[in-house]
């Protein structure tokens, strides 16, 4: 399975780690998955989409 959401299709970045002498070497910032069923089905959203939808449904 890819690190992706499935709602808003964010997946791992790519960037760089600095160290004190200011070197940089690669590295990956993975998006935060949760498992979360929804309408009887399991998919994989980010946390983010997850607090997006509870605000939306929270107004509503």
């Amino acid at each position: 399975m890819s690190r992706v959401c499935q709602l808003t299709g964010r997946g791992t970045r790519s960037g760089n780690s600095r160290s004190h002498s200011n070197i940089a070497t690669k590295r990956k910032f993975a998006v935060n998955l949760q498992t979360k069923v929804v309408d009887g089905k399991r998919v994989r959203l980010s946390a983010k989409a997850i607090k997006t939808l509870a605000k939306q449904a929270a107004t509503k």
